[in-house]
């Protein structure tokens, strides 16, 4: 299925499921039986041709037994595939696994919770770097059940938020396993979960024999609509999480999470690890760890992501057909609260309910994150001391005495650790010298272009990607977030359709 016809029927079903909810979550769990039929049809094809093969065999002559049994020792290891691929497992979430003595606090809000909503435990509480939180349901035996549960908690996401708000969070959390639509909507999810590793497990393996490319030929027919089916479930499942959540920890502690978060998580992307890895151009170790820098920095930055603007920003993003997770807009608009800025918090979520154990899993953390990019940082600190030095070296001859290949050097060392606007003159430089078009300078000059509004970048980028087919991604990435922000969707979605369409003739040509 292509992609726009995949965005059309996801909207189409979406107004289904609001107009007859009843008849549309029918039609779900129809295709879910569906989906067992098909699978384990195949399968019992194959143990029916066994059974008939050593039926067969039984009153044959030898050369009818022979032929038989050959054929069964081809069949027999292709049944076992499939079982195997049956019992394929959903792989679990990673995380650092808390125990209730380290976190007594927590665990007695989750045995409330769970008391309340009359739901299935928690088997497993894990503690994640992640801005996040999430709850999964992961099968031991694939198709055939053997459920464990799983809560994951970000520690970033506990240190930002207020004890309120996170027991809003794991409270919508935990009405994924409870509520209206627990028992049936579980089931869709595992389902979902389970079929989507079965379809890897046979796109793998495809080409292996006919039987796992009769299973995975079915699956890429099957897929498109089952996942379009369930997402519009599972987003209608989001509404009904939200409104658990304002059961149990009130509205307002439900709508302000919702907020913080969507604000927080840009913050961090855009700001927080940038400016921390911008440390390794003057530190060869960080000042600071960032666990200790953002426990302090969610507190003392509240002036960069808690604005006016930036709510109005996230007020303004839609929801799409990628995310069951519907846009900040409508969910608070759901919980009947108007939306105001967060508040600083006066105990922090990973304090009221990890207590002592919080600064323990803070160095863990740091410990474990320092591990992990020690010898990036360092390497990045030596290449941007000994840059430096080369971009004085370059930058003392006038551009026109540089060679090619100084001038290309000296642009793209000024892109990487300065901007792509200090760039420019020296990539108008070297544009405008006779002789072969390098992509990596007509691509840079796009981008600087279009940073300054000029949507003359555009004819750059595209010319760099007619240049490059190795940079298409790069120049279809900018192309299209530019227009998004500038112009509207259907711009960038054109934008993206005619590189499509040179890529396309450059292939046909080949």
């Amino acid at each position: 299925m292509e992609q726009r016809d995949y965005e059309t029927l996801v909207w189409s079903l979406q107004s289904e499921a609001q107009e007859v909810p009843g008849s549309f979550r029918i039609k779900v769990v129809g295709l879910s039986i569906f989906a067992y039929v098909m699978l384990f049809g195949v399968l019992a094809l194959l143990l029916l041709g066994i059974y008939l093969t050593f039926s067969l065999a039984q009153g044959g002559s030898l050369f009818t037994k022979i032929v038989l049994m050959s054929w069964l020792l081809v069949v027999l290891p292709i049944v076992w595939l499939v079982f195997r691929m049956f019992f394929a497992a959903i792989p679990v979430p990673q995380g650092r696994e808390l125990t209730q003595a380290e976190a007594p606090q927590l665990f007695a809000t989750l045995a409330d919770m769970q008391q309340r909503l009359q739901a299935a435990p928690i088997h497993h509480v894990l503690i994640t770097d992640d801005f996040n939180a999430a709850i999964a349901q992961c099968p031991r035996f694939g198709l055939f059940g053997g459920y464990r549960n799983y809560l994951v908690l970000g520690l970033p996401l506990m240190y930002a938020v207020s004890g309120d708000e996170m027991r809003a969070i794991i409270a919508h959390e935990y009405g994924h396993l409870a509520g209206g639509h627990g028992k049936l909507s579980r089931w869709i999810y595992r389902q979902r979960m389970t079929f989507d590793v079965l379809y890897e497990h046979a796109q793998a393996r495809r080409n292996d024999n006919w039987v796992n490319g009769v299973i995975a030929g079915m699956l890429d027919w099957f897929s498109p609509y089952y996942n379009s089916y369930t997402f519009v479930l599972s987003r209608q499942n989001e509404y009904e999480a939200d409104a658990m959540s304002r059961e149990l920890a009130g509205a307002e502690a439900a709508a302000s999470a919702l907020i913080r978060i969507d604000l927080l998580a840009d913050w961090l992307q855009v700001s927080f690890w940038p400016r921390l890895y911008d440390q390794a151009k003057q530190h060869e170790n960080p000042p600071v760890m960032p666990f200790v820098a953002m426990r302090k920095l969610l507190a003392m930055t509240m002036d960069e992501w808690a604005t006016k603007d930036k709510l109005a920003a996230a007020w303004k993003v839609e929801s799409d057909v990628y995310d069951t997770h519907p846009c900040l807009n409508e969910r608070v608009t759901a919980l009947d609260v108007r939306p105001t800025l967060p508040s600083l918090p006066g105990v922090c979520a990973a304090d009221a309910l990890l207590g002592k154990s919080a600064p323990v899993l803070v160095r863990e953390f740091d410990g474990k994150w320092w591990a992990a990019e020690k010898d990036k940082w360092q390497k990045y600190h030596r290449r941007y001391h000994h840059s430096q030095g080369r971009i004085g070296e370059l930058e003392k001859k006038p551009l026109d005495e540089l060679s090619v290949s100084d001038a290309q050097e000296l642009a793209l060392l000024l892109v990487e650790f300065r901007s792509v606007a200090a760039s420019k003159a020296v990539l108008e430089n070297i544009l405008g010298r006779s002789g072969e078009r390098y992509p990596k300078p007509v691509y840079y000059y796009g981008r600087a272009l279009l940073d300054e509004g000029n949507d003359r970048g555009l004819d750059y980028l595209e010319e760099a990607f007619r240049l490059a087919p190795s940079m298409a991604d790069d120049c279809a990435h900018a192309g299209y977030q530019w227009l998004m922000e500038k112009k509207d969707e259907a711009a960038a979605e054109n934008w993206l359709d005619k590189l499509r369409t040179i890529d396309a003739q450059r292939n046909a040509g080949k």
